[in-house]
């Protein structure tokens, strides 16, 4: 009991001494489109869908959802690898192998963090990424074809690679009842709080600036719940 009190002790010293430095917890995000800003994501090489100008008036970064949880929460931006039309899966658009540019692909690449938001499934959703059925061992490599093994292998490995960093996933609302169910199911599995959006007001099928504040203001209000 004692040592349990003077470990607590120690890391509260230890919180109260960041806090008064000045240090404000590190975000990042893995992420499709609805993340994205030129300028903004990390590598480089990835494909920005903001800003679109007036097909879509989010139109400044400071407009992005990511933008105003981080003024909101206090987070500050560690790696934002978001990757327009990118799936969780390996398979994307017209079936193509999206494999270079997957969620499990790009996994292992968001820095050191304290949080992390994964915003994903809409592409799966929109392409008909085949679901495949629920596994949460002794993956495959065909298995991270399919949304559901790659869903689950993604969460398992975050979980190990990024150790005591908070994970939440971001579920777009309007995609196959399908997909949303398995996705709720999977993050259940993985006890990762799972952020169902709702009502998000759209413009060419992605965030208007809008639904940008709906975004953060619902994923702030999970957060504090």
């Amino acid at each position: 009991m004692k040592r349990s009190t003077f470990l607590l002790s120690l890391l509260f010293l230890a919180s109260l001494a960041l806090a008064q430095n000045g240090y404000k917890p590190q975000m990042s995000i893995l992420g499709d489109s609805y993340s994205t800003f030129k300028g903004y994501v990390e590598p480089a090489g990835n494909l920005a869908w903001y800003p679109r100008d007036s097909k879509n008036d989010c139109i400044a970064v400071e407009q992005t959802w990511w933008h105003l949880l981080a003024n909101k929460m206090g987070y500050r931006l560690c790696k934002n690898n978001s990757y327009s039309g990118a799936t969780v899966c390996n398979t994307g658009y017209d079936k193509n192998d999206y494999s270079d540019r997957s969620y499990t692909t790009r996994m292992n690449d968001l820095g050191s963090p304290d949080v992390i938001f994964i915003f994903g499934g809409t592409n799966d959703s929109w392409a008909g990424s085949p679901m495949g059925e629920f596994k949460y061992a002794d993956w495959t490599p065909a298995d991270l074809y399919q949304y559901r093994p790659a869903m689950a292998y993604l969460l398992d490995y975050m979980q190990k690679r990024y150790i005591n960093v908070k994970l939440y996933v971001i579920l777009n609302n309007e995609l196959s009842p399908e997909l949303t169910n398995s996705t709720i199911e999977i993050c259940r599995h993985y006890n990762v709080g799972c952020i169902q959006l709702r009502d998000i007001d759209k413009q060419l099928g992605h965030p208007s600036k809008k639904g940008m504040q709906q975004i953060a203001e619902q994923i702030e209000a999970f957060i504090k719940k």
